[in-house]
């Protein structure tokens, strides 16, 4: 039986919790394509107070059909808040 997109999301988000060693973040993207599920996830890699000094980072993650992990990579890392830019 075929995995369901919510059950896709909980796995990507899952698997690259187990890799980056990062808490959970939120999955603010799901798209099927020709080469599988393509999810983008956002994390928090450097907790900080106040909050809005966090740095964030977007995830991409790729999974097969079956929802095992082909790549993923970090696209963008950013301050909590932050609208535009990057963080250097």
């Amino acid at each position: 039986m075929p995995m369901s997109v919510g059950e896709i999301a909980m796995r990507a988000r899952d698997q690259l919790v187990g890799l980056t060693g990062l808490p959970a973040g939120t999955v603010s993207s799901l798209a099927h394509r020709e080469d599988g599920w393509h999810i983008i996830v956002d994390m928090i890699e450097l907790k900080r107070i106040p909050e809005s000094s966090d740095i964030l980072a977007t995830y991409e993650v790729v999974l097969d059909e079956k929802g095992n992990l082909m790549s993923y990579e970090r696209t963008q890392r950013y301050y909590r808040g932050q609208v535009e830019g990057k963080v250097q």
